[in-house]
């Protein structure tokens, strides 16, 4: 811990001072993206990457991997993330929050079979959240400017430090580098990454098509979204936390008011018919 904690440290620090000074960048449309001009250019690479890389590989794994080995592999992954976000409850005094993900972690490592199956959630104890990013946002760090990363996407500076953290921090970095090489150790992190990566990818192909195509200004309106998703997770809105959502779009025209309302209808018999969604891959 004493190692993960010396290398956090200089992090955090450069996060406050990268938010503090997040003002003083070029002006632009948006006070909080001082560095909008290097963002976009930075999405227009990833943009490129994306659609001659990373999207192709992930249509081919979503044709070629059956829908239940998916979900598996998605429910594997987060259970080796869940002593992180136990380790971020507990920074943030979130002590329910904490025994929640601890059983998580303890039923679907056992019963689920080490967790390719979310047993928990079927029982009724919900996947919390906690990152290191959130801990420097109840720490009273500020969100820093909003940054686009190269292949990462976007960010916050305090969000982007956070990540970093998380990273260090994760259990299987910790065992795979206490038993293995340094190459070796770094290799299965990446490895790790990229697959978590490109099944996110795969679950949002339709997602993002619609994104870039309804949008008026795919940068602002990823921002808004980014943001929006982001405020439902630190608790600063209502909005949903979990994926990703084509909300506010700022370049879209504002809404027509609502026309008069028709009349009401005579009283007709009630019928509850219950539908049963199809299940994600």
């Amino acid at each position: 811990m004493k190692p993960i904690l010396s290398a956090a440290l200089p992090l955090v620090l450069l996060a406050g001072l990268l938010a503090g000074c997040a003002t003083q960048g070029p002006p632009g449309s948006d006070p909080s993206d001082p560095f909008e001009a290097s963002n976009r250019a930075v999405l227009e690479f990833n943009t490129a990457l994306d659609e001659n890389i990373i999207r192709p590989a992930a249509e081919a794994y979503r044709d070629t991997v059956p829908a239940p080995m998916r979900t598996a592999l998605r429910n594997f992954l987060r259970n080796l993330n869940e002593p992180v976000i136990l380790a971020n409850n507990l920074l943030q005094g979130r002590l329910l929050d904490a025994g929640h993900t601890l059983m998580r972690f303890y039923i679907n490592s056992t019963a689920g079979g080490l967790g390719l199956f979310d047993v928990a959630t079927a029982s009724g104890i919900e996947r919390r959240t906690g990152d290191f990013g959130q801990t420097l946002h109840a720490w009273g760090v500020p969100d820093g400017p909003f940054l686009m990363l190269p292949v990462f996407g976007p960010t916050t500076v305090r969000d982007a430090v956070g990540d970093g953290v998380d990273a260090l921090a994760s259990p299987v970095g910790l065992v795979t580098g206490a038993t293995t090489s340094a190459a070796l150790s770094q290799l299965l992190g990446v490895g790790r990454g990229a697959l978590g990566g490109l099944d996110l990818r795969a679950e949002n192909i339709e997602t993002l098509d619609a994104l870039r195509s309804e949008s008026l200004d795919y940068y602002a309106r990823l921002r808004s979204v980014v943001r929006q998703r982001r405020d439902a997770q630190l608790g600063r809105s209502n909005a949903e936390g979990e994926g990703l959502s084509t909300l506010d779009d700022p370049g879209a025209a504002p809404a027509a008011p609502p026309a008069d309302p028709a009349p009401a209808a005579a009283p007709a018999v009630s019928m509850s018919l219950t539908i049963t969604p199809a299940a994600r891959p």
